[in-house]
């Protein structure tokens, strides 16, 4: 897949691909002006940030640079970004959503665009998509003092070498235009408004592939910001969007087994991904552990990204994955014994410190996986859950990935009054998606019921108090995998099979469980109707989602 860069002239006209959106039409604009330079290379990238104001070079030297891109010598980068050191919700706005007035939302972008005129812009170009199936362009603007951001959105993404061009040549030209993403983490609000919160803006209009990110310094608003627009075109071209994890087994007759797993940041999903499971797999391959899409039809999938952005708290001082790291961000820093700069982890400095993790860490990473997707793992952090349970219909599949429960996490920036340690619904863990849910609730009922996939949810979290600890987990992976899961109706539930865990069998008859079971099923039930009336039904699901989860409440009466 491809997308469209450049316009014979009797092509350039309102209406055609590429010019149906007046916010297209502003942001694109300001990507020729005399005052944007162009970056074309990792290396250039490179040398900017380490000369940026405030970067921190340390003396810890990236991993086999010339393979990335870099030259011989390359250190690894610390920025930090001041008191914002996560993603900011509430200061998006969706072009098509109810209450977005994009008409004065163009008037904020106009002059926040304006205000750069003076400013030197860098112009950066990568791919979103790591095969011919699925690739796509994308466009960054960002001024000058926020090359560390520029450069990390080149490493996290794939930055145009020559393997990559060729192959992006060589895929099937969509008729989508490229990505075109503006951003100025120097703004400073504007005046007399009431479109934006604490003087951010990230303002997206995903049906023209453009968004335009003002006063947000946080490099995950730019991550997440340009799968946003990537994942929103993927899923208007066939394609399920899948904020998760995926991997591949092959076992010892050579059949494979692809799993994709499905959670927030703090679920688990990058464990899961990851592990080797003692080598007892004759291989195992890994997509990637945040961004895929999958064909609908064919159910092959296409990573987005090559690289990943962790979370240093996993990884102390002096830990073996960081000779892997290729930048940090929002950590403390100090000098070791030989007088080295070395980064400080652990959260010391402020919560959710991240870093851009080479994909050489991986030595069993691939693309893309022809083979198609064989089970979805809905990852959920809800105390009246067992381990792990296999939902039967294609319906009850669907809506409980839609209605995905979780706890939020450190990787967010919450507005004023939003309890942090509220449960909440995340549908297909996916805080990200621009277009109606209902889109991704076909898409996964489509591989249960038409692709036989099987679907499952696992409980990362607590079981009623007891901690299910991540070698319970990947155990039951192993025996699903493995075909060594015994499954059984749960109870009174049709549609619901249990593997009963030792220390995680359900009393059906504790009256304090049963009696929480039913509330956390009611809650799934009242978060789909209220989606009925929620945003004008913008997010409305179609009526066999809301009967089938019915269903398993009206079982759930009968305890």
């Amino acid at each position: 897949m491809a997308t469209k860069a450049y316009y014979p002239v009797n092509e350039i006209a309102k209406g055609k691909t590429g010019f149906t959106s007046s916010t297209r039409a502003i942001i694109e604009a300001a990507f020729y002006g005399n005052n944007v330079v162009k970056v074309t290379s990792l290396r250039e990238a490179y040398k900017l940030a380490a000369n940026s104001p405030g970067t921190i070079v340390t003396d810890m030297p990236i991993y086999e640079p010339e393979r990335l891109g870099l030259d011989q010598g390359s250190k690894v980068l610390l920025f930090n970004d001041g008191g914002i050191t996560g993603r900011f919700a509430a200061a998006r706005r969706i072009v098509g959503k109810p209450g977005v007035n994009q008409g004065e939302l163009n008037k904020i972008i106009m002059d926040g665009i304006y205000d750069t005129r003076y400013k030197k812009m860098y112009h950066a170009e990568a791919f979103i998509g790591l095969d011919p199936e699925f690739m796509v362009k994308a466009h960054l603007l960002i001024p000058e003092g926020e090359e560390n951001i520029l450069y990390n959105w080149m490493l996290n993404f794939q930055y145009e070498s020559d393997k990559y061009e060729e192959m992006y040549k060589n895929s099937k030209l969509y008729n989508e235009p490229d990505i075109y993403i503006f951003s100025d983490p120097q703004w400073k609000g504007a005046p007399n408004q009431s479109f934006c919160l604490e003087s951010c803006l990230s303002y997206f209009h995903t049906e023209a592939n453009c968004a335009c990110i003002l006063g947000m310094r946080y490099f995950g608003e730019h991550k997440k910001g340009t799968l946003t627009l990537a994942w929103a075109m993927a899923n208007r071209n066939g394609y399920a969007s899948c904020h998760g994890g995926q991997k591949e087994f092959t076992k010892a007759d050579g059949s494979r087994f692809v799993a994709g797993v499905f959670g927030l940041s703090g679920s688990g999903k990058s464990t899961i991904t990851h592990a080797t499971h003692n080598n007892k797999f004759k291989s195992i391959k890994v997509l990637h552990d945040d961004a895929f899409v999958i064909n609908a039809e064919t159910c092959s999938s296409v990573a987005l990204e090559p690289s990943y952005f962790d979370k240093t708290n996993d990884y102390p001082t002096g830990c073996k994955d960081n000779k892997y790291l290729l930048t940090v961000q929002n950590c403390s820093a100090t000098m070791d014994e030989f007088g080295k700069i070395q980064i400080v982890t652990e959260d010391l400095r402020n919560g959710n410190g991240r870093a851009i993790k080479s994909k050489i860490w991986s030595p069993n990473r691939v693309d893309k996986f022809d083979s198609p997707i064989k089970a979805i793992f809905w990852i959920m952090k809800d105390l009246t859950l067992p381990p792990v349970v296999k939902l039967k219909g294609a319906s009850l599949a669907a809506v409980m990935g839609a209605t995905l429960a979780t706890k939020r996490t450190n990787a967010e920036r919450l507005a004023k009054g939003v309890d942090p340690n509220a449960l909440v619904v995340e549908p297909y863990a996916n805080p990200f998606r621009t277009y109606p849910l209902a889109n991704d609730y076909s898409k996964f009922k489509d591989l249960v019921e038409k692709k036989n996939v099987d679907c499952y949810i696992i409980n990362t979290g607590d079981f009623m108090g007891k901690k299910i600890n991540k070698e319970v987990t990947l155990g039951l992976i192993e025996d699903i995998v493995e075909e060594k899961a015994t499954f059984k109706q749960w109870g009174p539930f049709s549609d619901i099979e249990i593997y009963e865990i030792e220390g995680f069998i359900p009393n059906l008859k504790d009256a304090e469980y049963v009696k929480a079971m039913k509330a956390r099923m009611q809650d799934r039930l009242n978060y789909v109707t209220n989606l009925e009336t929620k945003d004008e039904g913008y997010d409305k699901l179609p009526q066999d989602a809301a009967e089938a989860i019915k269903h398993v409440v009206e079982q759930s009466e009968t305890l």
